[in-house]
């Protein structure tokens, strides 16, 4: 099965607080899961998104992310694991789960 592993942090932290020891910790974090890893990538912070809806046929369109929260979406892995429990564990060695949250989000199949 395949997972969505997503990041969320306070984006501040980075902004005020950068640790190259942390960048060395999530490439080992790639390195120790590299046959688990299908995808992944940091995100630029929130302040560069747009929110897309259509309401009535009209597209609209609005600067920054859905809702302001205290944890914002910073980037996700995709990995491939046996079960909700594995992924988890994976989820789990993410250096960001220390100082944020890191969601298991199974990836719906069509057949």
């Amino acid at each position: 099965m395949q997972f969505l592993l997503l990041i969320y942090e306070n984006e501040q932290r980075f902004a005020t607080s950068y640790d190259p020891g942390e960048m060395e910790e999530y490439m080992a974090f790639g390195k120790q899961h590299a046959t688990s890893i299908k995808g992944g990538n940091a995100l630029q912070p929130t302040a560069t998104a747009s929110s897309v809806r259509v309401r009535d046929g009209k597209v609209l369109t609005t600067d920054g992310p859905f809702a302001e929260t205290k944890e914002q979406l910073g980037g996700f892995y995709l990995v491939e694991a046996p079960d909700q429990k594995a992924a988890a564990a994976i989820a789990a060695k993410i250096p960001g789960a220390r100082f944020g949250c890191i969601e298991v989000r199974p990836i719906m199949v069509f057949s």
